[in-house]
């Protein structure tokens, strides 16, 4: 069993790419538009791919299967709400899987055991992997990367801000103004404001990031920034998944610019966090495990972490917060704190 357990693992990352080739070939999508269990070689013909290899589809098949990617009966293969969730009117988790199987994660990865031998050292593993460059550099010089990047983090985005504003109403009770620090293009703060209409949404990034928000969409703001600098005001700020992208120091910066610009507010402002923590008891495995992988690719990349309750405790009183709240988790990976000024 050990010997097996060991096989399993160092060749787990076999299932990161079938996970990435279903989504290149569109799997999800060709069995939603036939409408019933496909057989294998119609799922072929659709792609379509030469007959001599679709038996290599049906091993491709087969893995995916037992990960329950997809499920197969003897009339051929089905969706499952995982492989709903690649779909592109869905979540299109698919960007996802494809962005993190780009060569320079992968690249990444393979020099992690040299970064651990180098000594110390301020670099991070991509640094070291990529002569001496941050990775945030990257998209400067691959803006198609930049673009998957955007698509990957929208997706993942709209499942988790459909769960939270299902999950969590009472959070957004009386608000007439939030902001979304480090926003992305725009997607948390438009679920939140088909939700919420009477609430004031603005999303906050960089300039070449909101560059790419649907501007022809009116139920939110835009506000090109750096929020280590400055952060416009409102009665509520969402900070979602992008703390963990930066050391304990610039993770107080940035809460402590949020709270000096909270509005005042009779039933109280906030700021809501929506992140790992690492040791918050849940019964989901998986989800246990997913934090840890988040937490070596954190590492990694950026040279940041993923932090368990004492590590938050400590940021956010040590940006000058009076109290917080952890919400119980029903976003699978992720956590939901409410802070009060």
């Amino acid at each position: 069993m050990e010997l097996t357990s060991v096989l399993n693992q160092s060749l787990t990352y076999i299932s990161s790419f079938a996970l990435k080739c279903a989504a290149d070939l569109d799997i999800s999508g060709r069995i939603q538009a036939y409408g019933r269990p496909m057989p294998l070689n119609e799922l072929a013909r659709s792609i379509p791919i030469s007959p001599e290899k679709d038996m290599m589809l049906g091993r491709l098949m087969a893995l995916l299967v037992q990960k329950e990617v997809f499920a197969q009966d003897e009339a051929g293969y089905m969706l499952t709400p995982v492989s709903k969730l690649l779909l592109t009117e869905h979540s299109n988790m698919g960007a996802f899987a494809r962005y993190i199987t780009q060569p320079p994660f992968t690249k990444v990865m393979c020099a992690m055991s040299e970064w651990f031998k180098e000594g110390a050292t301020g670099s991070t593993v991509y640094m070291m992997a990529n002569d001496g460059k941050p990775s945030w550099d990257l998209f400067k010089e691959n803006p198609e990367l930049g673009k998957l990047f955007n698509e990957a983090m929208t997706s993942r985005c709209k499942q988790q801000m459909r769960d939270f504003v299902k999950s969590y109403p009472h959070i957004f009770d009386g608000l007439n103004s939030l902001v979304d620090v480090g926003g992305n293009t725009g997607t948390a703060v438009k679920i939140i404001a088909e939700a919420f209409p009477l609430l004031r949404c603005t999303v906050l990034d960089l300039p070449h990031v909101v560059a790419e928000a649907n501007l022809e969409d009116d139920s939110f703001n835009v506000v090109a920034g750096n929020m280590l600098e400055k952060i416009p005001p409102a009665e509520a700020f969402l900070i979602k998944n992008v703390l963990h992208d930066w050391r304990d120091e610039d993770c107080v910066g940035i809460l402590k610019r949020c709270k000096e610009a909270i509005k005042p507010r009779k039933d109280g402002s906030k700021v809501i966090i929506v992140d790992i923590i690492q040791d918050f008891k849940n019964n989901n495995p998986k989800a246990t495990e997913t934090g840890h992988l988040f937490d070596i690719l954190m590492m990694s990349c950026h040279g940041s972490k993923e932090r368990n309750k004492q590590e938050w405790h400590e940021i956010i009183l040590g940006a000058g917060y009076s109290g917080y709240k952890i919400h119980p988790t029903q976003l699978g990976v992720d956590c939901v704190m409410e802070l009060y000024p």
